[in-house]
């Protein structure tokens, strides 16, 4: 641009290559932000605000602003409960994450030896499995739709046939999207699920996105009408206890837990909040037998789901369905598969190193355009003592056995938890590499 837009703030922002878009104020250069450029200051001088320096305040208004300033300490709602995820706190968790670029040949060449030794007697070829289905039909063929958003829908669709074939799509369930972000995919569920004889009705239907940032245009705020129950929580999974929130309290409807790309720990965070903590109240009684798409809700003492018991905590988990990547982001407190590890003779300094390893499975061979599918999902590319050592392809094996060597501890306590569970590469490479779908459904109850 040679010039600012009329009546619009002149300040050039030097990384998005264009002048600030903000409207100027009468008789005025700037916006409020970048007043300070004027000459005489703008008026009053503004200043970084204490609470994000991230965003400027006038100095004569700062108190005011410091009472609602976004960044602001919130009172914390009586569903968080510090750390209740985080895992054990016992003393390898201190471990300093392993650089690969310290560790010399010989150790390298012993952590692929442990690497492939552990990997002895589990499954390393996962099924490719493509589903779709028929809610995003017309979205997928939307012409308006660009590349990214395409590949998004078509994970979106692979992800609902994958949770209808497990009969976890249905009603008479509560739906908690775990890094929920804009909320897409229980959009998606949303209109899977929406009939004509449902519009007005929400008793059977609730959906819980979890996200811990503040996100715009959120998929979710479109879903005002009566016949909707979407509530967003803002909470780090690792202090959410599902067990008090409201409104998985109020009709206990079973849960079915979902996330899209959860990124390393989240993933762990996730299972432990799902599994753990809101199962509390319920880790008595055996794993409920899973429902089909068309099955109502069983009643867990005489009567409908009213007559549920009374009782704090939600209803039981009937499974869950979640799109894993960003192993290199995993941390050894969180995770939920240390006695997998342990039981392999492995501990936190090899998992640690594990996780850097993992990402040779994606570093340098994402084509171009698909770097700008999220970019905090890109892991950081090393200068190892792998150079010259390991080829190309020998490093995105390696890398693809770590990240399923971590998945399968996942999968070990999901069996410990009572959970039948199975990893499959639910989408082609093309359309993202992160392209592994952990699902899990009770076993079925001995008859009693």
């Amino acid at each position: 641009m040679a010039a600012p837009e009329p009546s619009r703030c002149c300040f050039f922002v030097q990384k998005k290559k264009r002048f600030c878009k903000m409207v100027a104020g009468k008789g005025r250069k700037y916006c409020g932000e970048h007043a300070t450029m004027e000459e005489d200051g703008g008026g009053s001088r503004r200043i970084v605000c204490p609470l994000d320096p991230k965003h400027t305040v006038s100095e004569d208004k700062l108190q005011k602003h410091l009472k609602k300033c976004n960044s602001r300490e919130k009172a914390k709602p009586v569903y968080f409960v510090q750390n209740i995820n985080a895992g054990s706190a016992d003393g390898d968790e201190t471990l300093r994450q392993v650089s690969l670029s310290e560790l010399s040949r010989t150790e390298l060449e012993t952590l692929v030896d442990k690497l492939k030794t552990a990997f002895k007697g589990l499954q390393c070829d996962l099924e490719d499995s493509v589903q779709s289905h028929p809610a995003l039909h017309d979205e997928l063929h939307n012409p308006k739709n660009g590349d990214s958003a395409h590949k998004h829908l078509k994970q979106q669709s692979s992800i609902l046939g994958h949770m209808e074939e497990l009969g976890l799509l249905g009603r008479g369930r509560c739906f908690v999207e775990f890094g929920a972000g804009r909320g897409k995919l229980s959009h998606w569920i949303h209109e899977a699920l929406k009939t004509c004889e449902h519009l007005k009705t929400c008793e059977d239907l609730q959906l819980l996105l979890v996200e811990r940032c503040s996100t715009r245009f959120k998929v979710d705020g479109k879903h005002q009408d009566a016949g909707v129950q979407f509530e967003r929580l803002q909470v780090d999974i690792q202090h959410l206890d599902l067990s008090k929130v409201p409104l998985l309290c109020e009709k206990k409807l079973p849960l079915v837990g979902v996330g899209k790309h959860l990124c390393g720990a989240a993933t762990d965070l996730a299972l432990r909040c799902l599994l753990e903590t809101a199962g509390q109240s319920e880790e008595e009684e055996p794993p409920h037998k899973r429902l089909r798409p068309s099955e109502p809700s069983e009643p867990r003492s005489g009567g409908g789901l009213e007559s549920a018991p009374t009782g704090c905590g939600p209803g039981p988990v009937l499974g869950l369905t979640v799109a894993l990547c960003c192993h290199h982001r995993c941390d050894w407190r969180h995770y939920v598969g240390q006695q997998f590890f342990l039981q392999r003779g492995l501990g936190a300094r090899e998992f640690s190193a594990f996780c850097r390893m993992s990402s040779w499975a994606t570093c340098g061979l994402r084509p171009t355009n698909q770097r700008g599918d999220g970019e905090e999902h890109e892991p950081a590319e090393e200068t190892d003592a792998v150079n010259g050592f390991l080829s190309a392809s020998e490093r995105e094996q390696l890398g693809r056995l770590c990240k399923q060597l971590i998945d399968h501890g996942r999968c070990h306590f999901l069996q410990m938890k009572g959970f039948s569970s199975k990893l499959t590469r639910y989408i082609s490479s093309d359309v993202t590499l992160e392209n592994v779908l952990l699902t899990a459904v009770p076993l079925t109850p001995h008859s009693s």
